[in-house]
């Protein structure tokens, strides 16, 4: 695949030779980083977009801002290595947590990355990166606002004006396309679609609140809904509550009530921003009918009539959205 994905959307090294100049030089290129909370990605692209190399690692979340930058750098030094002839000329970043695009630093986040608020990201790697690419600028921004980017450019939302993508995985998040763009918001949280609040009686939300969508909708609140429904605690993850609900009760009413938490919450956003269509992706969307059927059903139900016909669709990049969005802000901040 010329993007550089393999057929479950993960993304895979290209073959270096094909890409080469006549002088036998790879030519331009960026690096894209993803930092999730479990999770950290970096790939090196060319300006085609196809994959050059790429390299993950468990993101240190427990261990502060050092060490996850530093998993950055160690995992950019082993793309840049396996890529050699490539120029880098800038970096994409997707990260977990709320970010002021302008000054590329985190302004809040949530527990899962310690003392990730404050950090002055994009500051901080092009520091450590310049021994390995020099002076090259560094572009820092929300991840689902990355992984909407990647399905706007190269995915499911190709070609529209509008859109509302969601992510549903550990945790969940949204963002919000308007004219081909992604609306930030004043303070940054436009798209803070884990915090709205949905009811979840009892359920603790990440940012330490009562009720909010993360705490029943995600795929940690997912299963802590399960076992507090009794189910059987054995059971380590929300995959493996989806996995059971075929045949358990349980785990097939968990799955139902977080699916559901979520489809309410997309029709209210639908009916508040209208877009041109809705995209779903992340871990828990892939358990595929069991959690789709239940939140497709929660979500007509509360549409009003004119949004009938909302397009809602999977995305079609996986995993690999938010590097393809990084990459491709990174090639807009140096016009390309």
């Amino acid at each position: 695949m010329t993007d550089g994905r393999h057929g479950d959307g993960s993304l895979g090294d290209r073959s270096l030779g094909d890409g080469r100049h006549g002088d036998g030089s790879l030519g331009d290129a960026v690096l894209a980083v993803d930092i999730g909370g479990t999770k950290t990605a970096v790939a090196l692209l060319d300006g085609e977009h196809a994959v050059l190399a790429m390299a993950q690692a468990p993101t240190p979340g427990a261990d502060g801002p050092d060490a996850i930058i530093g998993t950055v750098v160690a995992l950019a030094q082993q793309v840049v290595e396996r890529a050699p002839g490539a120029r880098v000329v800038a970096t994409g970043v997707g990260t977990a947590g709320t970010v002021d695009v302008d000054r590329g630093a985190i302004v809040w986040a949530t527990e899962t990355l310690a003392d990730w608020a404050g950090t002055p990201l994009a500051a901080s790697l092009r520091s450590r990166l310049a021994p390995l690419v020099g002076d090259a600028p560094v572009q820092v921004q929300n991840d689902v606002d990355a992984h909407a980017l990647g399905e706007l450019r190269r995915g499911a939302a190709a070609g529209a004006r509008s859109a509302l993508m969601v992510a549903v995985g550990t945790g969940i998040g949204a963002s919000v396309i308007v004219d081909g763009r992604v609306l930030r918001g004043h303070r940054h949280v436009a798209g803070a679609f884990a915090h709205v609040p949905v009811g979840a009686a009892g359920l603790r939300c990440t940012c330490g609140r009562v009720g909010h969508l993360e705490a029943i909708g995600g795929g940690l609140g997912l299963h802590r809904h399960y076992l507090a429904l009794g189910g059987d605690r054995s059971v380590a993850d929300a995959r493996g509550v989806a996995g059971r609900a075929p045949h358990d009760p349980i785990a097939r009413r968990a799955v139902a009530d977080s699916a559901a938490a979520v489809g309410r919450a997309i029709a209210g956003a639908a009916t508040l921003l209208d877009p041109e269509l809705v995209v779903l992706s992340g871990g828990v969307v892939a358990a595929g009918a069991v959690w789709w059927a239940p939140m497709e059903s929660a979500l007509r139900t509360e549409l009003i009539e004119v949004l009938h016909d909302l397009p809602v669709v999977a995305g079609s990049l996986g995993g690999a959205a938010p590097l393809h969005g990084a990459a491709a802000a990174a090639w807009e901040m140096v016009g390309a």
